[in-house]
């Protein structure tokens, strides 16, 4: 049996979505289970023993009609049996439809009946702590028989990245012995970042409370971004801050961040592979997106808030309706409000 799942999107949709293969490969122990991802986001998942075999989808075939056509048509000669588009978008509904894939499952839409032997509805809400991400998903594998299990998204690093990364941070004057905090300073854009002086005023609470080590999480592109918001701390603060310690690639910020005791900082995919990696986090949510679907595993360990929790009563509508107003409402998010669930968190 061949099976392919589809997830088009950034890396922590690439990642929460990999649970479903930990599902596959226990009801179909000798199948061969492969991953279509965008090829900038396989570094989140290398390595995963569930995974078979990845087809990248490239910037190229994303941009030109004529290369997705000749991307779907090499896709339908593998010939799939069973095809799960988590993704749902015109792309892959195309890819699904020449893989010729006797079962084809995705998510209800007004059109993927067109497309999809099976359209399941997401569910709004739930009472439980996986979160709607990981609800959602494990729903796509009830027409193959297989009962809703929460399963955590792992990351596999590989002893020698995780030797490699420790003397890293040695060699750059980390203490062991000292409490180690990456943070998450920038978002994946504006409207998912912190506002610059706030998150500041973050770092310096968290020195502050612990006098632990900082590490900025930024690629050399947000350079002035993340310089900014370490000029904006205490002096004190940035004595603490190891700025040009950082991860030049994807995996070399995981292997760093898997020796870290919290990543702290703008919710997003590197709260999520931090959870993968079993490191604590405390996350802070955009005004406009719903916390509901990504607190994923929420409890003592991995914390999160959002500006809905302390002001209900500037939501009158879902808070993907307030995306323009992201900027205001941020103004209206101060630290103070959250203060002492970060010192909580922190003890």
């Amino acid at each position: 049996m061949k099976i392919l799942i589809i997830q088009q999107k950034m890396i922590g949709d690439v990642l929460t979505s990999s649970i479903l293969f930990e599902a596959l490969r226990l009801k179909y122990p000798k199948a061969q289970l492969d991953y279509l991802i965008n090829e900038h986001t396989v570094a989140v998942v290398e390595n995963n023993p569930n995974v078979n075999n990845f087809l990248l989808f490239t910037k190229e075939a994303e941009l030109s009609k004529a290369k997705l056509l000749k991307f779907a048509k090499s896709v339908g000669h593998k010939k799939y049996d069973i095809v799960i588009d988590v993704y749902s978008k015109l792309s892959s509904n195309l890819i699904s439809l020449f893989s010729g894939a006797k079962t084809k499952i995705s998510y209800h839409k007004f059109y993927t009946t067109l497309f999809y032997h099976y359209n399941i509805k997401r569910e709004k809400t739930h009472d439980g702590k996986a979160g709607l991400a990981i609800v959602n998903r494990m729903q796509l594998l009830a027409p193959l028989d297989i009962e809703t299990s929460f399963i955590k998204p792992k990351i596999y690093l590989t002893e020698k990245e995780l030797s490699n990364s420790k003397a890293f941070l040695k060699n750059h004057q980390i203490d062991f012995d000292r409490p180690l905090y990456m943070i998450g300073v920038l978002g994946s854009g504006g409207k998912k970042t912190y506002p610059f002086n706030y998150m500041a005023e973050v770092i310096d609470t968290l020195v502050e409370e612990t006098s632990g080590q900082i590490l900025f999480n930024y690629i050399p592109k947000q350079e002035t971004e993340a310089r900014t918001i370490f000029d904006l701390c205490k002096p004190d603060t940035q004595k603490n801050i190891y700025f040009d310690v950082f991860g030049k690639s994807l995996r070399a910020f995981l292997a760093i961040t898997s020796h870290c005791d919290a990543l702290i900082g703008n919710e997003g995919g590197a709260i999520n592979m931090a959870k993968a990696l079993n490191i604590k986090t405390f996350a802070i949510y955009s005004p406009w997106i719903d916390k509901a679907t990504w607190n994923l595993f929420e409890n003592d360990n991995n914390v999160s808030v959002h500006l809905k929790d302390f002001k209900p009563e500037l939501y009158t509508k879902a808070e993907k309706h307030y995306k323009k107003e992201t900027a205001e409402l941020y103004k209206k998010f101060e630290p103070q409000f959250f203060t002492s669930k970060l010192k909580a968190f922190l003890n």
